[in-house]
């Protein structure tokens, strides 16, 4: 289940993609799928061992590019361990909502950018996400550690790049059918995974993720703009004066 469109990324077979706060992987297997050369990066050791030993995997499978690279490295967003303009793309899925200092990530994603790529944030759309704020103080820091510390606007989110030095090239909101999904569960406990209302409506989850039905997509182009969970803003770092980009977003 991807949230990113990778076309708007622009991404080009060797480009070097950093995938930040990859979790298990999902934005950092397609990335590779283009041939491009990946950083995944997290926190968590867990999520960083279960990247590493998928990718390799899939390698083996022949899912991916047999010159596939793929690299898992643990890292903090508010101070990323590497070089200026490392990268040519950028992801950062759902990530933001839970950093403290917000600003200092945005600026370390600028700064590993090369002038000319493409960065893609993903986090909770406003109304959705305050809908769960609402209904449980357990979805949310300082209840749960490590839970959302803050909501964005659209518009929150696009200031933020642009005091970073970043240029807003486009936005969409993505998965609209996993919102109700979230405030069935933050009605009936967060933690509560065996309920019968969420255990069937994790089961349509599924089948549309696997299957992808056409009732399902149409619901989601339909719902997305107004209840997709996620909402994705791109950006580009302006190229250095003088020089002409060789990364696009449309």
């Amino acid at each position: 289940m991807l949230t990113v469109d990778y076309d708007r990324l622009g991404l080009r077979p060797d480009d070097r993609v950093l995938d930040l706060g990859c979790g298990f992987g999902r934005h950092a297997y397609e990335a590779m799928r283009r041939g491009a050369r990946v950083v995944a990066t997290d926190m968590a050791l867990p999520e960083l061992q279960a990247v590493r030993a998928t990718a390799a995997a899939m390698l083996g499978a022949g899912e991916l590019p047999a010159d596939s690279v793929a690299e898992a490295v643990s890292g903090d967003a508010q101070l990323l361990p590497f070089a200026d303009g490392s990268f040519d793309g950028v992801i950062a899925s759902e990530v933001l909502e839970h950093v403290p200092d917000d600003r200092a990530a945005i600026a370390e994603l600028a700064r590993v950018l090369r002038p000319g790529g493409v960065l893609a944030v993903t986090v909770p759309s406003y109304v959705p996400e305050r809908i769960c704020w609402a209904l449980a103080e357990d979805y949310h820091a300082p209840a749960v550690a490590g839970g959302h510390v803050r909501i964005y606007t659209r518009r929150a989110l696009t200031e933020l790049m642009e005091k970073a030095g970043l240029e807003p090239t486009g936005h969409h909101r993505a998965h609209a059918l996993h919102s109700p999904y979230w405030w069935l569960k933050c009605v009936v406990g967060v933690d509560n995974d065996h309920n019968a209302l969420v255990r069937q409506y994790l089961r349509l989850l599924t089948w549309d993720i696997v299957e992808r039905p056409a009732v399902t997509r149409i619901a989601e182009r339909v719902l997305a703009p107004a209840l997709g969970k996620s909402l994705v803003v791109y950006a580009r770092r302006p190229p250095a004066a003088g020089a002409d980009s060789e990364v696009t977003a449309p």
